[in-house]
């Protein structure tokens, strides 16, 4: 029997987050991944409202990075005028 994931709930937050902070930085998911080095496929997997798909720790610093964000933003509540921006 196949386990369900245990934290989808989380890990789709942090995916709508992730689209929140690129959509505020005027990122595509297209430039995001070409600046990370990663496929498109792959962000637009995560950022999905109904992703199933979980994140190494690796991978949220490559994104916290490539959006100029403290990592620390993926699991605080969003503000508009955000301490987690660096720039």
């Amino acid at each position: 029997m196949r386990r369900p994931k245990k934290f989808t709930e989380q890990y789709r937050e942090i995916g709508r987050k992730i689209a929140f902070y690129r959509n505020l930085r005027g990122l595509s998911q297209e430039a995001l991944a070409e600046k990370i080095e990663v496929s498109v496929s792959h962000i637009s997997k995560i950022e999905a409202p109904q992703a199933n798909t979980s994140l190494s720790l690796d991978m949220l610093y490559l994104i916290a990075e490539g959006l100029d964000i403290d990592i620390a933003a993926f699991f605080n509540p969003i503000e508009i005028s955000s301490p987690y921006m660096k720039k």
